[in-house]
């Protein structure tokens, strides 16, 4: 049996808002459906991405800007981070975490499940080791996206 993730739902606070910044960020709008006073949807997917968005009102009860930890996979990170902050989207330094492969934490929120020794260090991984750098932006909530560099897959991905 194949469970494919393909939508996501992030809580915001101003639907309009959000709308305008993912489209700035160059996701592609899918679908704005607006059913009634208290709902609407807006769809949206990352370029590239099998993985959609959802956001709008009446979807979830969850609190504005409470989604963290949503990565893009990215071939080059500084070619990635020149486009968003070129389109207007504010996204941290590229850097490397000093102990691993999966950074835990945002810039927006509380970081989480840190370990000893986990830190940024300024600039891609010296070496470019594949899973190893990363960018963070958020959107005008606080929902948190990680940038991470990936030049080629663990077996089995």
């Amino acid at each position: 049996m194949d469970l494919r993730l393909e939508l996501i739902v992030l809580p915001v606070s101003d639907v309009d808002r959000a709308k305008a910044f993912y489209e700035k960020a160059g996701f592609r709008l899918d679908l704005d459906v607006d059913a009634s006073e208290s709902w609407r949807a807006v769809h949206f997917t990352p370029p590239g991405s099998e993985c959609s968005i959802i956001l709008g009102a009446g979807l979830t009860t969850a609190t504005p800007g409470s989604t963290q930890g949503l990565y893009l996979v990215v071939s080059d990170i500084e070619e990635a981070r020149a486009e968003l902050t070129g389109r207007g989207i504010e996204v941290s330094e590229v850097f490397h975490d000093a102990n691993g492969v999966l950074y835990h934490g945002h810039d927006a929120g509380d970081v989480t499940h840190q370990l000893p020794g986990q830190e940024r260090i300024r600039g891609p991984h010296p070496d470019r080791a594949t899973y190893c750098s990363y960018a963070t932006f958020s959107d005008p909530d606080g929902n948190g996206w990680v940038l991470q560099e990936i030049t080629q897959r663990f077996p089995g991905r």
